[in-house]
């Protein structure tokens, strides 16, 4: 490890929706860690466990800049439920008010934060507007602060995610560096989502942009500007407006929790 303390490394553990982070202040003192060492504590079995690790980063325009790493070690794009839950982190470290902005990847984002128990928050996002997609009966290729590819499903609950997943994302013709895919279904006039994630390599419980994206294809598809996206644990909102084939002033909504704090040692 490279790190200011070459014992440990205090972090935090947040989850949005079951899509799970580790979390690092690294505001005040300045952490380095290599792609090995992301990979080590987001490994389920010796290290913390989780989807991905984002470290708070300082900004100078901003309450704080947002640094995100897939669980395979490597900085990736944007990250929706990320997105909201280091909001939601950045408020409980004292860093940032319920209101704020901070930078990603992609831009600036807005976040509001309502505090629903001692470790929950309900956090609203800003998303990128989106100036270009597309679309066809079949599916939605969309960048919605990472690339997705959104398609219709039956039988959504015993559909393969891995298998079938893992053969768009690797399909060459579709995206070269290799694409996010949501698979939908409307069960109950409810619209619901699996999707496979690059970087995980495997289907997460929730994806923050896969919602987006897939909000954004149902729209397409049905109609609509406000709608309820189901995921394996919760239900997120996504809204937004259309102009042609920009959609802007989206907005993501949905549940941030705080699931424990620790300290990880690393092996010497």
């Amino acid at each position: 490890m490279q790190s200011t303390d070459y014992q440990g490394i205090k972090f935090s553990k947040y989850h949005g929706a079951g899509n799970d982070f580790v979390m690092i202040n690294a505001i005040k003192s300045s952490v380095f860690l290599t792609d090995e060492e992301v990979k080590a504590i987001c490994d389920r079995r010796t290290g913390v466990g989780a989807d991905g690790l984002i470290m708070v980063l300082p900004s100078e325009r901003y309450a704080f800049r947002m640094k995100y790493y897939n669980c395979d070690g490597h900085e990736s794009t944007f990250c929706g439920n990320g997105g909201r839950c280091i909001a939601a982190f950045a408020v409980e470290e004292g860093l940032a008010p319920q209101h704020l902005e901070y930078e990603a990847i992609d831009g600036v984002h807005k976040a509001l934060l309502t505090k629903n128990s001692d470790n929950e928050y309900t956090v609203s996002i800003t998303m990128r507007d989106i100036e270009g997609f597309d679309l066809n009966d079949e599916r939605l290729i969309i960048n919605t602060g990472s690339p997705h590819y959104v398609t219709r499903v039956e039988n959504l609950k015993d559909f393969d995610v891995r298998k079938h997943g893992a053969e768009i994302r690797n399909d060459k013709n579709i995206s070269k560096d290799g694409i996010n895919v949501d698979f939908m279904e409307i069960i109950d006039n409810q619209y619901h989502i699996r999707t496979f994630e690059r970087g995980v390599e495997d289907e997460t419980l929730a994806c923050g942009t896969g919602v987006t994206a897939s909000a954004i294809a149902a729209a397409l598809w049905y109609g609509g500007d406000n709608i309820d996206i189901r995921t394996t644990l919760a239900t997120l909102n996504v809204r937004f407006k259309k102009a042609g084939n920009t959609i802007k002033d989206i907005v993501l909504s949905g549940p941030a929790t705080h699931v424990f704090d620790g300290f990880y040692i690393f092996e010497k």
